[in-house]
């Protein structure tokens, strides 16, 4: 069975790529998926210089975000964005495998 794609937004790409310039070295975003949280399931995010053995790959504008064998089926069809809101600036997963979300976007259910 394929999975649909995950992809990596230009706005996350972007971020991306002056987060690597700020730091000197090229970094990833690596999104994984754990149990837990308000709502069942909770998105971890890290930023990364290598990658792992499993990893998937998600390529944009020379940018990647990495995402583990494990958390790939909660993820499919997924777009990494990053937005900058009154609230705040944070990497963003828009998943639609998630029937509810918390508040604060970290947790989600399926």
């Amino acid at each position: 069975m394929s999975l649909k794609p995950v992809t990596l937004a230009e706005s996350a790409a972007r971020r991306l790529a002056d987060l690597s310039k700020a730091e000197g070295k090229p970094l990833m975003l690596r999104v994984a998926v754990d149990g837990g949280g308000c709502s069942g399931f909770q998105y971890r995010l890290d930023l990364v210089e290598a990658a792992e053995p499993d990893d998937h790959r998600i390529e944009h504008n020379g940018q990647t975000a990495l995402v583990d064998d494990v958390s790939m089926p909660f993820l499919a069809g997924s777009e990494i964005q990053f937005v900058d809101e009154l609230l705040g600036a944070q990497f963003k997963i828009v998943n639609p495998n998630a029937v509810a979300n918390c508040g604060c976007g970290v947790s989600f259910s399926i």
